[in-house]
Formats: structure tokens, sequence, C-alpha cells
């Protein structure tokens, strides 16, 4: 495993993220293929075996179960000073109101049965609550110990730079990363957001890094139960279909030609575009080490860009 400083902070994390949306009560009516406590905490303890030591959960996932499988897989496997954990705030009542991060906080440590947070991010931009009043409180979460560094996710380019020049204006903690949707068939963030993170040496963090399989494989829809039930990525990547699969085959072809997997081609494509570790979300312990195999892969400027080349502006999918 390669390790690597998270941006302008002194988190050391794995190059890869472990996502944790994929543990959690199934009950809780938020996905229908997540994982019991057992099968999370045998993924967590492969996860650690291959030297991650990045893990990314949220207060929503799961109703908060996803949290608490964490929680629970961490303090059986590992001393909580040698992992770094992340989890968000926004998809709750308040969103990121003071009210609601320091509420939302004490939930989250509770559940992950930990006294801080090691990367606190804000899952969405908030229309509804003053920049400075959330940059505010998560100051003040950094300065009584509760969080180490904070972190956002998918927005727009200006929302993103406007709360940092808030924070710089009055002396507050500033984010270090961003966790934003990335990957071969959306690459929308090249326009703004992804410079303005590089200019500021603001760690990418992305998720969907594979478009929830669709770039691991030569078959666009499977029959998993998450192919089957996952709502949410078939309104990111099936109306655009016919031209993104043309992608697909072509990170197929480099596959076949350096004998290693699409799953490896497609991580190591973001590795090249400067990402710092992306987030892995995996049911099956087998993807995981299929995954980390991508460290190996070295792409030429030639296969980066005969990846890259067709294509084509998407319609934005992230931001609120």
């Amino acid at each position: 495993m390669e390790y690597i400083k998270l941006g302008n902070s002194d988190l050391v994390v794995s190059r890869f993220c472990m996502g944790c949306m994929s543990f959690g009560d199934p009950s809780s009516n938020f996905h229908a293929w997540t994982l019991n406590p057992e099968e999370s905490e045998k993924l967590v303890k492969r996860a650690l075996e291959l030297g991650i030591n990045f893990f990314d959960t949220a207060n929503v996932y799961s109703a908060g179960t996803s949290e608490e499988y964490l929680g629970r897989a961490i303090k059986n496997n590992v001393s909580r000073d040698k992992v770094i954990i992340a989890t968000k705030v926004y998809f709750n009542e308040g969103k990121l109101s003071r009210e609601a991060i320091l509420r939302e906080i004490d939930l989250s440590l509770k559940k992950l049965g930990t006294d801080y947070i090691d990367l606190y991010i804000i899952h969405r931009f908030d229309y509804d609550t003053p920049i400075e009043e959330t940059m505010e409180t998560l100051d003040q979460l950094v300065k009584a110990g509760k969080v180490r560094a904070l972190g956002a996710s998918a927005m727009y380019g200006y929302q993103f730079y406007n709360m940092q020049l808030a924070a710089e204006r009055n002396g507050w903690t500033k984010f270090i990363s961003m966790q934003n949707h990335y990957n071969l068939i959306y690459r929308e963030d090249e326009r703004e957001l992804i410079p303005i993170c590089k200019q500021q040496n603001v760690a990418l963090t992305p998720y969907s890094p594979l478009a929830a399989g669709r770039l691991s494989r030569l078959e666009w829809k499977t029959d998993t139960k998450r192919s089957k039930t996952d709502q949410v990525a078939k309104s990111k990547y099936d109306s655009t279909m016919e031209r993104d699969y043309e992608i697909v085959l072509r990170v197929n072809e480099l596959a076949q030609k350096y004998g290693v997997t699409m799953t490896q081609i497609s991580l190591s494509w973001l590795f090249a575009k400067g990402v710092a570790a992306p987030i892995i979300g995996v049911t099956k312990e087998k993807y995981l080490d299929d995954a980390v195999g991508a460290l190996k892969v070295k792409l030429t400027d030639e296969d980066i860009a005969y990846l890259e080349e067709l294509y084509v502006p998407h319609k934005i999918v992230g931001p609120v």
C-alpha cells in the first residue's frame, strides 16, 4: 500500500479509502443491498490487511447504522489511532446550521464509538444557512478536539471557493479535501472545482470512481441486488449509456493490452489525474483486492488521451 498526506493536513492516509455506504441495516429503507455487522467487519478486516487505513461513512447512511457497524469493526480489529475515520453532515434536519452541526457531530461520535472524527465532511452546500455560520461552527469543532480536519463534498466551484474564502478571512479552519463525483464517464468538475482544489492543495477523494461498477465490467447492468435496486446509480448513468459505453470499451481494450482488470485501468486513470484516494465501496473482498492492484498499473500519456478522447459534456450530477 502507498500513503499520502491529505492536502494541507497532517492526516496520512492510504491511497484508497474504503467507502462504507454498503454497511448498514437494509430495513432502514436507505439501500436494499447493504451488509450486516458481521459482513461489514469482514470487509474492514480485509481492508486493514491490505494496508487501507482510511474509512468513509456518513450520518445518513442506513439511518446511522453504517456508522455503528464501522465503529464496531474498528474497535474489534485495530487501535483507533491507526485509522482515519471520515463521516459527514448535511442530509439531516437543519442541514449545515449551527444547531444541526452541533447535534449531528455528537450523534456521529456516539454511533462510531469514538471521541473524535479525523475528517468531518459537509455532504453538500447549504443554500439556507449563511456560509459564516457553517464555517465558524465547523472551526469550533476543530478547536474543541472533536474533529481533526474538515472536508467538503459535491458542490459547485464558486460555492467551495466562497466557503474557503470565508474561513480564510476569519481565521477559521479551511477544508483540506474534496469528495466529489469523478470518473472516466463523469468529468464535469474538471472545468472549475478540480482546478480550484489543486490551486489550494485540497486533496481529491472522489466518490463513484468506477461509476457504480460500470467502469469495471463490460456489462452495463448485472443481476446483482445493487444493480437491480440502486436507483441513484441508474439516474446518474443510464441516460448517457449509449455514448459512455464507448469509453467502457476503451477501458476494456487497455485492460486486455496490459493484462490487468478494467477496475485497475479506471482507477489508474484517476491516480494519473492527481487523485489522492478514491472512495472504494465494495460488498465482496475480491473487489477490494482487485482495486488495490491499480497501484501497480501506470498509464502512458497516450493511454490517458485515448481514454479521454470520446468524452462529451454531461448534465451536472452531484451538487444540489
